[in-house]
């Protein structure tokens, strides 16, 4: 099941929702909440690569979007959103950016930055906030021009659209991206 993402993209999905559902657990020791989740099969192998850095989870990521979304191949360049937590022994989206664009032939371009310091943005539940803290802190790597260029955007999740927004607006504006498409392997089911 792909879900259509609506934005100042051209096209957009995400292959499937990140969770099917969630039981509240209560409050652990810690006061923290804790939920159990059942996830989808991509929300369990990104879940389990970003969080338990187990690695082996890409190929069948790839494979998963491969399944799911046909065309990928009439892109020039996958351009990857950059991570807001950079002490991640891996990266995600980089990562599976990599083993995408090997498989379909494409460049990956690592052209985006963040600077969000120690800020985590999935932390900020204010989407002008986090609209906001994005404008000033997501930006080109360097002066790219994608002029006549098709771009297909990749991020992990989507939950309510500000960075994938922001960077589609760097990568039309600033980068003069002919086309950019988005990609998301999971979107939650709230946009908070």
């Amino acid at each position: 099941m792909t879900i259509k993402l609506e934005g100042n993209w051209k096209n957009g999905l995400a292959v499937d929702v990140h969770t099917l559902g969630s039981t509240y657990l209560g409050v652990d020791a810690g006061g923290h909440d804790r939920w159990e989740n059942k996830r989808s099969e991509m929300g369990e192998l990104l879940y389990q690569l970003k969080y338990k850095t187990k690695k082996a989870n890409i190929p069948t990521i790839v494979d998963l979007i491969s399944k799911k979304v046909k065309g990928l191949e009439t892109f020039d360049v996958i351009i990857p959103i950059p991570p807001t937590n950079k002490n991640r022994s891996i990266q995600p989206v980089m990562e599976i950016a990599k083993e995408l664009g090997k498989r379909k032939r494409l460049k990956v371009w690592d052209i985006l930055e963040k600077d969000t310091s120690d800020t985590e943005i999935k932390n900020i539940d204010d989407p002008k906030e986090r609209m906001a803290l994005l404008k000033k802190t997501m930006k080109l790597s360097d002066d790219y021009d994608l002029s006549g260029k098709k771009v297909l955007l990749l991020d992990d999740l989507y939950r309510s659209g500000v960075t994938l927004k922001v960077a589609t607006d760097i990568l039309y504006k600033q980068a003069k991206a002919d086309t950019v498409c988005v990609l998301t392997l999971t979107k939650t089911r709230s946009n908070r």
